[in-house]
């Protein structure tokens, strides 16, 4: 792997390790409506920025249901979900629960879609629920009467990731930038009614989360989607996996650099568990990854 794809990958681990501090930081004063559609418009906004910077047009008539229906199982109800819990959970916590995301996918397929059930995905299915009553069972913020919804609701989240891996199994293949772009708007659409029945808890929201906000759209957003492709491009799709892996990683420091958030020995073995659960789940192997799948847009 070349020193520059290195960088890259742990860049956009770093970014999306991030989001969640970014979460916790805006969304006491915008609540969890306001916060992402903030985020998917300034995302949104900066994609069509780049789209025009490179000619590139979106079909929007071509592929207007397969974008609402993308958008809604991939970026509106899990950013929304994940927004929901981040006014409880630690950094770490929610970071950790993303990764469960491919444990979801495992589990949907075996259950809908006829996906074998072979004995390294059980076990790694077995070790992902191990990790995460690990993490959760230790964790003082568990004391909180309000844990359980955000537990469940950023499981709900990571779940709803694996159903928008299948949808975007079975449907027709769209370049990736247009699934980027349309993903985004179509979330903001999903979004959009919202803000009328969820009002924002603060009337002048203080400029570190508004900052935040910021960061969450055209960085943790927009051009992580673009540090993202350019990774599958180079590398395919298995070695690109790894930053599932690392995202924790990242959670965990970002969350105790900056929001004094401790790190336990739970907190360790849950989010280890959880990681070795999750490359059983995906066959992911460090000396097998190979760029296997390249990603070509148009």
């Amino acid at each position: 792997m070349a020193v520059a794809s290195i960088l890259r990958l742990f860049s956009l681990a770093a970014i999306w390790g991030a989001s969640f501090l970014f979460m916790r930081i805006a969304v006491p004063e915008f609540g969890p409506a306001w916060l992402m559609f903030g985020r998917v418009l300034l995302a949104s906004l900066f994609l069509a920025l780049v789209a025009m910077a490179y000619q590139r047009s979106l079909p929007v008539r071509q592929y207007a249901g397969h974008f609402m229906l993308l958008s809604f199982f991939n970026t509106a109800l899990p950013f929304l979900l994940f927004a929901y819990a981040a006014q409880t959970l630690t950094v770490s916590l929610l970071a950790v629960l993303n990764a469960t995301a491919p444990l979801w996918g495992a589990l949907i397929g075996w259950l809908f879609f006829r996906q074998q059930m072979t004995l390294q995905v059980a076990l790694g299915l077995v070790l992902g629920i191990g990790g995460v009553a690990i993490l959760v069972g230790f964790d003082a913020v568990v004391a909180d009467k309000a844990a359980l919804p955000a537990i469940a609701a950023a499981a709900g989240a990571a779940c709803c990731y694996g159903i928008a891996t299948w949808y975007t199994r079975l449907a027709k293949p769209v370049p990736a930038f247009n699934n980027a772009h349309g993903n985004m708007w179509g979330a903001t659409l999903w979004l959009l009614p919202l803000l009328w029945f969820i009002p924002m808890p603060v009337a002048q929201p203080a400029t570190q989360s508004m900052l935040a906000v910021l960061a969450l759209g055209v960085l943790c957003t927009g051009i992580a989607y673009l540090l993202y492709f350019r990774l599958v491009q180079d590398l395919g799709a298995t070695p690109t996996l790894t930053v599932t892996f690392l995202i924790p990683v990242f959670g965990v420091i970002w969350g105790h650099l900056f929001l004094d958030e401790a790190i336990g020995w739970h907190t360790l073995a849950g989010a280890s568990i959880v990681i070795a659960g999750t490359m059983l789940v995906t066959g992911f192997s460090l000396t097998a990854a190979r760029p296997a799948i390249t990603l070509k847009e148009q």
